[in-house]
């Protein structure tokens, strides 16, 4: 019994995560006392809660599939460093989706967030709606439905930017190259030379 009302409690705070009550006072509302196990499932909701990048509006529900940009005529449009000192450059086309763009993300906030002042630059977004249908259906029927948000990445695009806060380059060097791991692409660290040029080293 006491189980299955603890297990309702916390689908009661699954659903009011935001509220203004803390989660030992709703424990003692509900006449329970917290066991060890709530530290843990709390983490577990925290982490069911850590949403992924998504657009707020959105003109087309679906779009077309598209492709990677390949830049020819020499532009070299999003390649170099604006913001921070110390970026993550991808060495191939690709399409990244928000799921492996949100856990990039976090790797490096985790990295970073102990050097107070340090700053965070996302230059890529995920906007595009990516359908699929499933395997051996039947032609027709329409589009398949919305699975997840990408965003197309041309060769030798600059994705994250991080500096401020005095940020040592071991530092920065080590939280980029846990958030390469995370995507599904090759890519090389690189920081600011000068304001025309910047310098790669590969990781």
């Amino acid at each position: 019994m006491l189980s299955s009302t603890r297990s309702s409690l916390l689908r009661h705070i699954n659903t009011e995560l935001r509220s203004s009550l803390p989660i030992p006072s709703l424990l003692s509302h509900f006449c329970l006392p917290p066991s060890p196990a709530y530290h843990l499932s709390f983490i577990q909701i925290q982490r069911r809660y850590r949403a992924e990048f998504a657009p707020r509006n959105v003109t087309r529900r679906k779009a077309h599939k598209g492709r990677v940009p390949i830049r020819i005529g020499g532009s070299t449009k999003g390649t170099t460093i604006v913001f921070g000192d110390y970026g993550l450059r991808v060495k191939d086309g690709v399409r990244l989706s928000s799921q492996q763009l949100t856990a990039a993300h976090w790797a490096i906030r985790r990295k970073i967030k102990s050097v107070k002042g340090s700053r965070l630059w996302m230059r890529v977004f995920p906007d595009i709606p990516v359908t699929s249908k499933g395997n051996e259906s039947r032609m027709g029927k329409g589009k398949g439905a919305f699975e997840y948000w990408a965003c197309r990445v041309p060769k030798d695009k600059i994705v994250f930017e991080i500096g401020g806060g005095g940020i040592r380059k071991e530092v920065a060097k080590e939280a980029l190259r846990l958030a390469g791991d995370k995507l599904p692409v090759t890519t090389e660290f690189v920081e600011r030379a000068t304001k025309e040029n910047n310098i790669s080293l590969q990781s």
